[in-house]
């Protein structure tokens, strides 16, 4: 098997395409890597607190590695702290990245390119499968996520903090992924045939913040332990 570091956001996606790399047998994944803000301390864009990342991270069984990133941070930054922290784990012999990206072709570019140029590759996955096969898939292997972040520019608030199930990909615009792949929505997968128990959290307020060119409603979810 190949050696390889999963990049994991804490939502859907990620989860399947965890799970799909596993079910293949052909990766040894030694650990799963995120992006945090240094300020916030929450994953990047989802908004998930660091805790709920942990628990994530324990529940699955899987060493965390963490990159935090400056709010103000440029995609140099970005660039500069993800290579340094592939150096290193390619001490550990590990050159191999996974993602849970789908289609967005501009995107894997950008990720083979930024490996390539420290001696890494790329897999993705669930590459290229139709979006709405692949959340009803997530639903139907037991999967159990709630909607953490959306886009204005797609959805109004209503839909932060809701269930990832089959009432919520039926409520779905017609101009909205099934999985968000555009960045209509963001979730956070507590629960499936990844996890070896649930992580439990209860949700608090929704709030809306600016980003870039629009804003975006966050439900926070508070860990119970």
């Amino acid at each position: 098997m190949t050696p390889a570091v999963f990049n994991w956001s804490g939502g859907k996606d990620s989860a399947l395409a965890l799970w799909t790399a596993r079910q293949s047998g052909a990766y040894d994944i030694r650990c799963l890597l995120t992006t945090l803000s240094r300020e916030y301390t929450r994953i990047s864009m989802h908004g998930v607190r660091e805790r709920l990342l942990d628990q994530q991270a324990e529940a699955i069984g899987l060493p965390l590695r963490k990159v935090y990133i400056a709010e103000d941070g440029t995609m140099e930054t970005y660039d500069t702290a993800m290579s340094e922290t592939l150096l290193t784990l390619g001490q550990e012999g590990i050159h191999t990245a996974l993602y849970g990206d789908i289609f967005l072709e501009d995107l894997r570019a950008y990720r083979e390119n930024a490996l390539g140029q420290v001696g890494w590759t790329a897999a993705f996955p669930i590459w290229q499968r139709p979006t709405r096969e692949l959340l009803l898939e997530f639903i139907d292997r037991g999967f159990e996520a709630i909607v953490v972040c959306v886009s204005e520019a797609f959805l109004d608030a209503s839909f932060a903090g809701r269930p990832l199930n089959g009432e919520f990909l039926d409520d779905l615009p017609p101009t909205v992924d099934p999985c968000g792949e555009n960045g209509e929505f963001h979730s956070f997968v507590f629960n499936g045939p990844i996890f070896r128990q649930p992580v439990p959290f209860r949700t608090g307020e929704v709030v809306r913040r600016s980003y870039q060119t629009h804003g975006f409603y966050f439900c926070d979810l508070l860990p119970t332990q």
